[in-house]
């Protein structure tokens, strides 16, 4: 017998309230949920329904039910359906400046392969994977991160000793980025807040925060972006707000950032309130 057609059921997505640098989401998909894109976080989920795949790192990978997703900051990937089913998946976002605060200047972590069965990181991923109706208190969120840094660099195999770097120079420039994020930000002014040529800073941030201080600088514009978003504003004005030149700027780095257009995010976020 001919399979029944699977029936087409609306896209969501839902945030928890975002906290001290971690965003918590919990969606579901069918189809394409994402073109090519990459952050500046590390995106670190598990699968609870279906086959979540991705191409990453020149391969596709296959998420099952139980399987924990680690992905590195500013490495590329998508996102879709393995099946005709759709998956479900919570995710969280991690900033790299929380682990480097457990790790102490050490190299950021990195994973193989993107998907993982180890049981250190399942089990350390355990409280801040929680429905996103639960509220994590900021204690246990420090304990959970400290955890999870710590099992993510037992698993990679990270050096204990400080990465080759100026720790605290990339620091200074993370904080400086951070402030003044929805202006133009020059080298000039970059070198002298952290008294570090730009050449060194540059391989400083990255080896510190996994991504280059412009990249970083773009992702804190797009966050101001979704929030200004969410609240009602137009996107020309949440651009301008949020330091870009124009809506066009925006809607490029936007794009490939979360690989969707923001008018296709807003949608797809907004659904959940119609549920």
């Amino acid at each position: 017998m001919p399979r029944k057609p699977v029936p087409v059921r609306q896209d969501w997505i839902t945030h928890a309230k975002t906290a001290d640098g971690i965003e918590r989401i919990e969606a579901w998909f069918q189809g394409n949920a994402y073109a090519m894109h990459r952050h500046d976080t590390y995106a670190i989920g598990r699968t609870l329904a279906g086959v979540q795949s991705f191409n990453y790192r020149r391969s596709r990978r296959d998420s099952l039910p139980g399987n924990t997703m680690v992905l590195h900051p500013d490495e590329a990937h998508d996102g879709q359906a393995g099946t005709q089913e759709g998956f479900r998946y919570r995710m969280i976002y991690v900033e790299p400046v929380l682990f480097q605060d457990a790790l102490g200047g050490r190299a950021l972590p990195f994973i193989e392969g993107g998907v993982t069965n180890d049981p250190r990181i399942a089990a350390a991923t355990e409280a801040l994977l929680q429905r996103i109706g639960q509220t994590i208190e900021p204690l246990e969120q420090s304990d959970a991160l400290s955890e999870l840094a710590h099992a993510l660099a037992a698993v990679a195999g990270t050096p204990r000793s400080r990465g080759n770097g100026d720790y605290l120079a990339a620091r200074r420039a993370r904080d400086y980025l951070y402030a003044n994020f929805t202006r133009t930000v020059t080298l000039d002014e970059l070198e002298i807040a952290t008294g570090r040529d730009r050449w060194s800073l540059s391989h400083d941030f990255r080896t510190y925060y996994g991504t280059s201080p412009y990249r970083y600088l773009t992702m804190r514009r797009l966050d101001a972006v979704r929030r200004l978003m969410l609240a009602g504003m137009s996107l020309s004005s949440a651009a301008a707000d949020a330091g870009f030149a124009d809506q066009s700027h925006m809607t490029r780095h936007f794009l490939k950032t979360f690989g969707q257009t923001p008018g296709h995010w807003l949608q797809v976020v907004n659904a959940v309130r119609g549920r």
